[in-house]
């Protein structure tokens, strides 16, 4: 007699632990499920097999082979499509001529399959499907049989209203190959929804018979784990050898070349399984476990009810229950896993780490030290252990930041802030920004926080009407403009600042512990909107303005403004100056397009062409967000971010006789040298923009600005504004008589270079350290990283607050000499870093 087993399966809700391998070589014991199953058939007989493949068939092939090494002979059969259950067995019909068994190699079971054979005999049945008893019957078929056997009633996964019996179809058949006749080639069909009830319709010799052995269907990780407890319970027996000798009647089964000593033994309790040359040492604990082989089980870990795959790496102090943990994955020291967690394979865990109940983490993740994971980490690169970067909280969009996440983000924010207080949120065009947008501010309704909504919004008028009256913070969601995959949601408090650190670290404590604030059921927070909002905005613009000027001088401009929400705003306030304005690119973009590098090039390639061209004043060029703003010449020259910031500081020095400028420290020296011409100051902050723009909010600053294209006037806001920006600069001209291409043509001389290296997060500190050093026989500086001056030259080492890695700045008087001064401490750099990892 043959068996089919039914080996095709995804494995879906099986996953992370299916993954990389299809569900029936998950591994049981330290054997894959099937190998199981294979056993089982061979006791009762059953060596000649038929293996039905569809998903990751290469990987059951290689470790089955032909079956001889397992005292069976395989047959494998691998359909072109997914026909499902009894289609794929119709696939295989040239091998099945006579009686066959089908069962699914994802289960577990000591039935007596002999009896069930036994039994069709005797009924001379055309198809016998094993019966078993259960005490929730709703995921599985229901069966009514006769006296005799007889099927005479059953149902598909039926709801608690529909269910007549605990009776349940386990998957196990036994079939005459004329049931196969009944099956069309090539076409779909199951065996419970199609063929046993078409059997039943016509009244053949449809049977059912009873088994009151051990069934489990393995088909998620819930009911993975529910089986290795009951083996640990001893309520189905497999096949282990014996023992050796534990504490208290433990159960100790030791693979081949273990290295487990004999006082560690002692330590083990219930049912421990240790698989081949894995090592046990020190003073871990280990109850009711099944450890891979080639694992290393460090001190003082202590596991209860888990499960360890092959190749994983236990270090001391971790804490883990009734996890299952996958192949080739390391723990670091303390790392807490909580009951259900699942760990996909070579994932690395991080010392510390607490990952709460049910959590599953998808293969190859790197958690970092100290984290606390409270949701599935499915397809991101990794789970930090802080949300924020700044002010600023970012992820794949629908995966990392879902709306899940969202809410409960929302909840968190919400519960740190008064109840009844107000927040802004307003956010880009783009259609997931307001999906996001929209579950987050379900979370702060939750906690009793009310939302003036201010919808598809340029982000300079919100921070506007945070820097006025009657908010406590705002909330900008925006597609990230480097990944058009990612999201950004970025937060204010009630000056319109960004986010201070502590502040965002109050919101993670929140989040991760999730103690959120829940108001009575009717006392929610409410949504208002501002309609009013842009006429306040457009009346501060043009009152901080000199309209007559720019009316009488009446500026040509171009401005892209790169389908982003600004496009209401910026072209009426313009024409309202007396500006002919031409637009490009002003419909909103309500997709996922993203401002790619080459897409932003491309754009300034065009609006270079088309200034000159028209004989315009300037073009510019709006970011996403409406504060980022690129510039283009009356030549049609696209100035670099450096020209731009010396042109702009040059024209604020030219028209206003006095006052300041605010630079982060790595902005160029030719400013400081402008400045100075003009009897303006500059004050240096570091290199970030809430300190930036906290010095830009004190008396007679001129301007602040940014290496990346974003300037504060405070005449008008102490807040970066694209749009003001424009029309600023189009008011200095008139007011200075200079054109921009003048004004660049007229910088002094000077080279600014720059370099990132990659530099991993623990060499950061030693790496500084070692510059500080070098510098301290040299005029040095240390505002933000370590600048180090050479007369009228300099070279700054800056370590990237987000990333790993750190930034060199060189700026001379000289192309030449910044080039010099540029490898020069990169080679250091590269020096320091092989010194501290030889320490």
């Amino acid at each position: 007699m043959k068996a089919v087993i039914m080996a095709g399966g995804f494995g879906t809700r099986m996953q992370p632990l299916t993954i990389n391998l299809p569900k029936p070589m998950v591994p049981l014991l330290n054997r894959p499920i099937m190998a199981h199953i294979t056993g089982l058939l061979k006791r009762h007989g059953i060596s000649e097999l038929v293996l039905l493949l569809y998903h990751q068939p290469e990987i059951i092939k290689n470790y089955f082979g032909d079956g001889s090494e397992f005292g069976v002979r395989i047959t494998y059969v691998t359909p072109l499509e997914d026909f499902g259950t009894a289609g794929a067995v119709k696939a295989a019909a040239e091998y099945l001529q006579e009686r066959f068994l089908v069962i699914s190699g994802d289960l577990l079971t000591d039935f007596d399959l002999s009896a069930v054979v036994r039994f069709h005999e005797q009924q001379n049945a055309l198809a016998t499907i094993t019966l078993t008893t259960v005490t929730d019957p709703l995921q599985f078929g229901v069966v009514i049989t006769d006296r005799e056997g007889r099927i005479t009633k059953f149902l598909e996964k039926p709801g608690w209203g529909e269910v007549f019996s605990d009776t349940i179809n386990t998957g196990i058949y036994v079939l005459e190959p004329e049931v196969l006749d009944r099956i069309p080639e090539d076409t779909n069909r199951d065996w419970s929804k199609d063929i046993f009830p078409g059997l039943l319709a016509e009244g053949a010799a449809l049977y059912g018979c009873r088994q009151s052995g051990y069934w489990a269907d393995i088909g998620n990780t819930e009911a993975y784990l529910e089986t290795c407890r009951d083996i640990f319970a001893g309520r189905v027996a497999v096949e282990l050898g014996e023992p050796v000798a534990g504490r208290g009647g433990a159960r100790v089964f030791l693979g081949a070349d273990t290295l487990v000593a004999a006082e560690q033994l002692a330590r083990m309790e219930g049912m421990v399984v240790v698989g081949d040359n894995t090592q046990v040492v020190g003073g871990a604990r280990l109850k009711n476990c099944i450890i891979g082989r080639n694992c290393v089980i460090e001190d003082d870990a202590e596991l209860v009810d888990c499960v360890l795959w092959d190749n994983v790496y236990v270090k001391p102090g971790c804490r883990l229950t009734g996890a299952v943990v996958g192949s080739r994955v390391r723990l670091g020291r303390g790392v807490t896993a909580e009951e259900g967690t699942v760990i996909g394979d070579e994932t690395n865990i991080g010392d510390e780490a607490l990952l709460r109940q049910h959590v599953k983490i998808w293969p190859g993740k790197s958690i970092e030290n100290g984290s606390i994971v409270s949701a599935n980490l499915i397809w991101g690169d990794k789970w930090r252990k802080t949300l924020f970067e700044g002010a600023t909280v970012r992820g794949l969009t629908n995966v990392e930041l879902s709306p899940e996440f969202c809410a409960k983000l929302g909840a968190a924010y919400g519960s740190t802030l008064p109840r009844g207080s107000f927040i802004l949120s307003a956010r880009d065009g783009v259609r997931s920004s307001r999906m996001l947008k929209r579950s987050f501010i379900g979370g702060l309704l939750s906690a009793g926080i009310n939302v003036r909504d201010l919808k598809q919004s340029a982000l300079p008028m919100m921070r506007y009407k945070l820097s006025t009256f009657g908010e406590v913070g705002g909330v900008h969601f925006r597609q990230a403009e480097d990944d058009p995959v990612a999201t950004e949601i970025i937060f204010y408090d009630a000056d319109g600042l960004e986010l201070s650190s502590s502040m965002a670290k109050g919101i993670e404590r929140l989040f991760f512990k999730e103690n959120f604030r829940r108001v009575h059921y009717a006392e929610p927070g409410e949504i208002r909107e501002l309609p009013q909002l842009a006429d306040f905005y457009r009346e501060g613009f043009l009152r901080a303005l000199d309209v007559d000027r720019l009316r009488r001088q009446a500026p040509k401009v171009v401005v892209d403004l790169n389908h982003s929400p600004a496009g209401e705003l910026l072209p009426g306030l313009l024409n309202s100056l007396g500006c002919e304005a031409i637009e490009l690119n002003s419909n909103v973009d309500t997709g996922t397009i993203g401002q790619s590098p080459e897409r932003a090039a491309r754009a300034m390639e065009q609006l270079a062409r088309i200034v000159p061209t028209l004989e315009m004043t300037a073009g510019f060029w709006l970011g996403p967000s409406g504060e980022e703003l690129r510039i283009v010449d009356e030549t049609g020259v696209v100035l670099s971010r450096v020209e731009a910031l010396a042109v702009v500081a040059a024209l604020a020095c030219r028209t206003a006789g006095g006052g300041s400028l605010v630079l982060p420290v790595a902005a160029p020296r030719v400013v400081e040298r402008v400045a100075r011409e003009w009897g303006v100051t500059v004050r240096v902050t570091k290199n970030d923009p809430r300190a930036l723009l906290e010095v830009a909010a004190e008396r007679q600053v001129l301007l602040a600005a940014t290496l990346d294209g974003r300037f504060a006037f405070p005449a008008f806001q102490a807040h970066f504004d694209g749009l003001f920006t424009a029309a600023k600069i189009l008011e200095m001209l008139a007011g200075s008589g200079q054109t921009l291409s003048g004004l660049r043509r007229n910088l002094p001389a000077r080279a600014y270079r720059q370099q990132q290296l990659p530099c991993p997060w623990d060499l950061k500190g030693g790496l500084m350290r070692k510059m500080s050093e070098h510098s301290v026989d040299l005029e040095a500086s240390f505002i933000d990283g370590v600048k180090v001056h050479f007369d009228e030259d300099w070279v700054l080492l800056l370590p990237d607050q987000f990333r790993p890695v750190v930034h060199i700045v060189a700026d001379c008087t000289d192309a030449a000499r910044a080039d010099r001064l540029l490898e020069e401490y990169r080679e250091r750099v590269d020096g320091w870093k092989k010194e501290l990892l030889q320490a």
